[in-house]
C-alpha cells in the first residue's frame, strides 16, 4: 500500500528529524516522495520499471553518505528520497505480486532484480497491498513520524492513516473498477 511506504519512509527518518529539527520538513518531503516514487510504474511494468530492490542500496548509501559529508536541505531531503525508494522496493518482496487480484490468480513475481536479471518471488507476510494487516502495519509505522514531525506534516500523517484504513475497508472491491491496461 503506498501509504505504508510512505510511513516506512517517514519512520526511518524520523529520528534524524528530531536529531535536527531544522531538516524535519525536507526529511519529509523527501520520505514521502520517496516512497511513492517507484510505483510511478504501476502503469509500465509494474515493480519493474522503477523498482530496484539492489541497485537502490548502492544509489541510498551514495546519498546518505553526501548528507553526512555535506548536510543541508537539499542533502537531506535527497537521501531521504532515495533511502525510501529503495526501502519500497526491497520490502515489496514482503508483500504479495503486482497483480491487481493476488487473492484470484496469485503470481511468483514480486519484485524485479535488475543484478540477476530475475523476479523475486514473494514472501506474502502482507498477503496484498492493502490487507487488513497491511492497514495496521502502516497505522503502527505512522506512530513514531507522529511523535517526530509536527504541524501539516502531522496532519498529512493522520490523513494519510485514514486513507490506508478506508483503503483496505474497500481494497477488495475496486479491483472491478480499475481499468484492464492497468493490469
Amino acid at each position: 500500500m503506498a501509504t505504508t511506504h510512505v510511513f516506512v519512509g517517514l519512520a526511518l527518518v524520523a529520528p534524524a528529524a528530531v536529531a535536527v529539527p531544522e531538516l524535519a520538513t525536507p526529511l519529509a518531503i523527501g520520505a514521502v516522495v520517496g516512497g511513492l516514487l517507484p510505483d510511478v510504474d504501476l502503469v509500465l511494468t509494474h515493480r519493474k520499471t522503477f523498482h530496484f530492490p539492489v541497485f537502490g542500496f548502492l544509489a541510498a548509501g551514495l546519498a546518505v553518505g553526501l548528507a553526512a559529508v555535506a548536510p543541508s536541505a537539499i542533502t537531506a531531503g535527497i537521501a531521504a528520497c532515495v533511502v525510501s525508494a529503495w526501502v519500497h522496493a526491497a520490502t515489496d518482496v514482503l508483500g504479495g505480486g503486482p497483480e491487481m487480484d493476488p487473492w484470484r490468480n496469485p503470481s511468483e513475481r514480486a519484485v524485479y532484480d535488475h543484478v540477476r536479471g530475475a523476479w523475486i518471488r514473494p514472501r506474502r507476510l502482507i498477503r496484498y497491498d492493502g490487507a487488513p494487516e497491511d492497514a495496521l502495519l502502516a497505522t503502527v509505522l505512522a506512530v513514531p513520524a507522529l511523535v517526530a514531525f509536527s504541524g501539516s506534516v502531522q496532519w498529512l500523517i493522520v490523513a494519510g492513516v485514514g486513507v490506508s484504513l478506508a483503503y483496505a475497508l474497500c481494497r477488495r472491491r475496486l479491483v472491478e473498477w480499475v481499468p484492464d491496461w492497468i493490469e
